[in-house]
């Protein structure tokens, strides 16, 4: 019985295209799983640009109370203007492409760390 076991063939090819087939099905998914990571980090990009354009500027008027020509009561106003931040501006995605900026020899973090 040990003798036939070992002299069976029939399934060493079946095995084989088993193999090969599931090799070239983990690239496939290696190489998608890739891009999906490059498409959140592209999508979240946008999202923080969107967060950078935000405008965060406000003013609030103030008030003075007068009765019979005594004060009563009074607020002053407040007032802040939102000044433009090195991320608010940012229109590239340095951290998924990792490409050189103008006038640089290569990619990365571009000083930023």
């Amino acid at each position: 019985m040990f003798k036939t076991f070992c002299n069976d063939e029939s399934g060493v090819i079946i095995s084989a295209e088993l193999v090969l087939v599931l090799t070239i099905a983990v690239l496939a998914m290696v190489v998608g799983l890739g891009e999906v990571a490059v498409a959140v980090n592209t999508e979240l990009n946008d999202v923080s640009n969107a967060f950078g354009a935000l405008n965060q500027s406000f003013c609030v008027t103030g008030f003075a109370s007068v009765c019979n020509g005594k004060s009563k009561s009074a607020a002053g106003g407040s007032h802040f203007a939102d000044s433009v931040d090195d991320c608010d501006t940012n229109t590239t995605c340095d951290l998924v492409t990792g490409q050189a900026g103008p006038g640089e020899a290569g990619g990365g973090h571009h000083g930023r760390w």
